[in-house]
């Protein structure tokens, strides 16, 4: 491994750097450092979350920024508040023995005011919200057209959040003739659009295979009942020595119930969350940074920029919709070289997600148990006990103190000493976890899709639920509730038996209990949508084969029921007997089911609806 002496950096540089505590660059800082310094290329850097973006991008402007220019030469776009204000300190500390820069953070919630009179001092160099800055072009207040280098960190995290016509609007606002630096943990399609429209041959730099986390990433999980998830948090809390880290939760709702509920409980734990005024955030972080909390519960969004050092855990009260978002929250450990955990709670209906994780991110899910009440217990008596005994004792100051002690104590025997000093911290664990029920649920059926591994029974099921492709989506006028209804109404099932539905374009996916998978398939047999027949499969891996074998929304079919042909197609404007049900509220333009449907009385069953 390379020295900084020996990136291209300036010495003046290098010894700012040393003086903050770096001694060698980490791989994404060595690789890309050489080639921004030559200030002459784009650039797209694939590396995880806690690998030293910042200062692989942050280094080399410094060098190129002129700091006798007063114009704005710099850009850089983030998608949260708390990664700009990270950004900018980071930039502050690299250059302020170096060069009088100045840098302005510019963000939403906080006085647009203050930005605007700071900005007009001459800001050199802008790390932005995207929403905020294009507030300020608006008014005049930050001119784009002196820009030379423009930064996007955390890139497939703004697209993710919707900021993909911002982002088109300030990149196309700036000169042809500058340097593009994409920063990203991933590289989904949305982001090579934007090397594809913005950058001009670009150099690439990958750490590690895409989408692959972190190595030193524990990835466990435990599965619980979905009443049992915050039980099951509070033992692996105190089951865990030493914890200090970030429970994330997938609404601000419920990030502030959980949060409540953990301080309710005697935990050291606040909330980090969209609702929270600029000063609220700003406390926590403070709190949270200093290791005066020991637990953040926090929202995807507000917990991006959260660079703090020796988290030990990330969990999952709830999985994530994206498994990029996975990849972004596991992202908070492990950091500098460090190791840490992240821990997924699932209940058995989730546990299909754990596999498309592993599938994605190449790597084992540990599965680990929620101890018993009696093991924590244990677990929290040897704790106080090995503190004890490593305890540092002054002994010139405690002397004058200790012949009352020994008075005080003088008729209790050496093991009554011990009982009653280790009852003071542990009596409450005892009382809570007195007569505690086991909180884990089985996953037999489940096996590592990708791997070897197979179930008990050699089935290459990984799920207790299938995950079924249907080919409508969104271009077919649906919505989410509009699907459910259709799989009720067919499939003859409650919603109950249906798990997530994922809605696309010109497809679906929705998840089933097993049991009545086949039941559902048969239902649908004949089934049109406007003009096209519908047709469900049982998705399995994603697989990429040469010469093209049958698949569907890019999943090779691997099963599906019922003979499809043998009935006569069913479409939604035959007759039948009148139903009073309709799905998406009934007379509104847009909507695809304006009337009812039902069963002839015959027993073979049709549908009235209108497309």
């Amino acid at each position: 491994m390379k020295s900084f002496n020996e990136l291209g950096l300036s010495g003046q540089v290098v010894e700012a750097i040393r003086q903050m505590g770096f001694e060698t660059p980490t791989p994404i800082q060595e690789q890309a450092i050489p080639v921004l310094l030559q200030g002459n290329t784009d650039l797209v850097g694939l590396a995880q979350t806690g690998t030293g973006k910042t200062a692989a991008f942050g280094l080399p402007l410094i060098e190129l920024i002129d700091e006798n220019n007063r114009t704005t030469q710099a850009l850089i776009l983030a998608p949260t508040r708390e990664l700009s204000v990270q950004i900018t300190n980071d930039l502050e500390n690299f250059s302020k023995a170096v060069k009088d820069l100045n840098i302005v953070t510019v963000y939403g919630g906080a006085s647009i005011s203050d930005q605007i009179r700071k900005v007009k001092k001459g800001a050199q160099i802008i790390v932005a919200t995207p929403g905020r800055l294009i507030d300020l072009i608006e008014r005049k207040v930050v001119s784009l057209g002196t820009i030379k280098y423009v930064v996007l960190d955390e890139a497939d995290e703004m697209l993710n959040m919707g900021f993909k016509d911002a982002i088109d609007e300030i990149l196309s606002g700036t000169p042809d003739e500058k340097n593009v630096w994409l920063f990203s943990a991933t590289m989904p399609r949305e982001v090579r659009e934007i090397s594809k429209n913005y950058m001009s041959n670009p150099q690439e730099i990958t750490m590690g295979e895409r989408n692959q986390g972190n190595e030193n990433i524990d990835h466990q999980y435990i599965v619980v009942d979905d009443r049992d998830k915050y039980m099951a948090l509070k033992r692996m809390v105190d089951y865990s020595t030493d914890i200090f880290g970030v429970v994330f939760c997938r609404t601000k709702i419920d990030t502030q119930r959980v949060a409540e509920s953990l301080m309710k409980d005697g935990y050291n734990a606040d909330a980090l969350h969209g609702d929270l005024t600029q000063m609220q955030r700003d406390r926590v972080m403070k709190s949270f940074k200093n290791k005066t909390l020991q637990l953040l519960v926090a929202t995807d969004v507000a917990a991006r920029g959260i660079d703090v050092s020796n988290i030990t855990h990330v969990i999952h009260m709830n999985l994530p919709d994206e498994i990029e978002y996975y990849t972004h929250r596991s992202g908070r450990t492990a950091r500098a070289g460090k190791k840490g955990i992240s821990l997924a709670i699932v209940s058995k209906k989730e546990l299909g997600k754990i596999g498309q994780i592993e599938r994605t991110l190449k790597r084992r899910f540990t599965k680990a148990m929620v101890p018993t009440g009696d093991e924590v217990c244990q677990k929290k008596i040897m704790e106080l006990t090995h503190k004890m005994r490593n305890v540092e004792v002054n002994e010139e100051e405690i002397d004058s103190f200790l012949p009352e002690v020994y008075h005080e104590l003088r008729d209790l025997s050496k093991e009554d000493i011990i009982k009653r000093f280790a009852s003071i911290e542990f009596n409450r664990f005892l009382a809570y976890y007195r007569d505690a029920r086991d909180l884990n649920k089985s996953d037999r059926s489940r096996s590592f899709v990708g791997g070897d591994d197979r179930g008990r029974d050699g089935a290459d099921a990984y799920t207790t639920g299938d995950r079924v492709f249907i080919n409508i989506g969104r271009m077919d006028g649906l919505e989410k509730g509009d699907l459910l209804g259709l799989i009720c109404d067919y499939g003859d099932i409650d919603k109950s038996k249906i798990g997530k539905i994922d809605l696309k374009g010109a497809y679906s996916f929705f998840e089933l209990e097993k049991d009545i998978t086949q039941k559902v398939f048969q239902g649908f047999e004949g089934v049109e949508v406007r003009g096209r027949k519908v047709r469900l499969e049982m998705t399995g891996e994603r697989r990429e084969k040469e010469g093209g074998s049958e698949r569907s929304g890019g999943f090779e079919r691997k099963k599906s029921y019922g003979g499809g042909d043998s009935k006569k197609p069913r479409s939604y404007g035959g007759g039948g007997e009148k139903r009073e049900r309709s799905y998406g509220g009934g007379g509104k333009k847009d909507r695809p089911y304006g009337g009812g449907g039902g069963r002839s009385g015959g027993g073979e069953r049709e549908r009235k609806k209108r497309w």
